[in-house]
């Protein structure tokens, strides 16, 4: 006779393999544990010198009047900048006569471009106002039909590009459609509505 049906109690039960006691004995479970279940990390690190202390913030902030200290040493740096080029400004008091007169005249030269350019700009806007006005005047004027009746044009209104599709108006009668325009439905088309009005009705 087979085993496979049979259940497998006896080897579930647990409790009897090596280091957990003896004869199925559950609360002497076993010594064994793994190194990551040891606790780790049990010490908290704290700031050394250097590392911006809260003692360091302090005597920082007082010195520097209470703003963050690197941005006060920028600003700094670029007072320290702006005193540098002064003194050097007065070693080179002749080649800066020759260079004002230089920007002077090419803010002159920008000045007569900048305005150049205004006016080309504005003569373009005008023109373009103008083109925009008359295109607006023919369009009011042409799309009246009936104040267009001199160019020829029909009074026919033109079909819609979905007059033809296969369910528009599906609950509507189309008897009313007797002009002859292909419906691409093959119930609704003329042929099958005459076809079952002759030899099925």
């Amino acid at each position: 006779m087979t085993t496979a049906a049979r259940p497998t109690f006896n080897p579930a039960q647990g409790g009897r393999s090596r280091g957990e006691g003896g004869e199925g004995d559950l609360s002497a479970l076993s010594k064994q544990y793994s190194s990551r279940d040891m606790p780790s990390h049990t010490k908290l690190k704290y700031r050394q010198p250097g590392q911006s202390t809260i003692a360091e913030l302090r005597a920082s902030s007082a010195t520097s009047g209470g703003g963050p200290p690197s941005k006060r040493a920028r600003l700094a740096d670029t007072a320290n900048l702006d005193a540098d080029d002064r003194d050097d400004d007065d070693d080179d008091s002749d080649d800066s006569d020759e260079s004002d007169d230089e920007t002077a005249e090419l803010m002159a030269e920008l000045q007569k471009i900048k305005r150049e350019r205004a006016a080309e700009a504005a003569k373009k806007e005008e023109r373009k106002r103008v083109e925009d006005e008359r295109i607006r005047t023919e369009t009011i004027l042409s799309g009246n039909p009936l104040l267009n009746l001199q160019g020829g044009g029909s009074m026919k209104v033109k079909r819609r590009w979905d007059d033809d599709v296969v369910f528009k108006n599906c609950a509507k009668d189309d008897e009313k459609k007797k002009d002859g325009t292909f419906i691409n439905d093959t119930l609704r088309s003329e042929f099958h509505k005459k076809f079952m009005s002759k030899y099925v009705q």
